[in-house]
This record gives C-alpha cells, sequence and structure tokens, in this order.
C-alpha cells in the first residue's frame, strides 16, 4: 500500500503545482496539497482520522456551495466543460470546481476506509 499512497501523494502533488494559472490558485493548491499530505503521510502509516475527517467536511461543504452550478450545469445537457482550457462562462468554472473536489472527497474517503478497515 506504500506504493499506492506514495503514486496518490505524487498525483495531488501534481494537481497542486499546476494550479498556477487558475483564477484562484492558492484555494486548490492548499486543498490538492493538503490531499497530497495526507497522502503522503498515509504511506509511512501516520494518517489521522481527525485530518481525514476535516478534509471531507471541508470537500463537502465547499461542494454544497458549488452545487446550484453543477445541478445547473446538469441541466443543460452537461455541454462540454473541457473544449478550452480558458473557463469562458461561469458554469464551466464552477463545474470544473465541483469535479475537482469530488475527486478530492473520493479519495479521502477511500482512504479514511482502509483506515478504519484495519
Amino acid at each position: 500500500m506504500r506504493i499506492l499512497n506514495l503514486f496518490f501523494a505524487l498525483i495531488f502533488a501534481s494537481f497542486a503545482a499546476l494550479q498556477y494559472n487558475d483564477p484562484d490558485p492558492w484555494r486548490w493548491a492548499l486543498m490538492y496539497g493538503f490531499v497530497a499530505a495526507i497522502f503522503g503521510f498515509a504511506a509511512f502509516n501516520k494518517t489521522n482520522r481527525y485530518f481525514l475527517w476535516a478534509g471531507i467536511a471541508v470537500c463537502v461543504v465547499w461542494m454544497s456551495f458549488l452545487l446550484p452550478e453543477f445541478l445547473n450545469w446538469v441541466k443543460m445537457g452537461s455541454p462540454n466543460i473541457a473544449e478550452h482550457m480558458k473557463a469562458e462562462t461561469p458554469y464551466v468554472e464552477f463545474t470544473r470546481e465541483f469535479l475537482g473536489l469530488l475527486i478530492c472527497l473520493l479519495a479521502l474517503t477511500w482512504l479514511l476506509w482502509r483506515v478504519r478497515k484495519k
């Protein structure tokens, strides 16, 4: 499991590093960096459930603010959000953010499930 945790730590660290051109880079660098750190610590059996729960809570609360725009995107028939890298309409940016948080949420939940299983 150490290799898998290190792999996810590197993936999320890469996500954090790629936020330099985002309209709000610090929030995303912190979120992805947090998840990377959690997986980095998990690789060395230093998982703290409180940090996992805190990360999950942040994801859920943050996603709740983005949910109306995400649902609006779904109602519009889920138009392409990857056609251009620049977010030309608000729903593109909000939908991408919602899906990014969903990835973080799924990763943290999976890690919590693995930790609780031990």
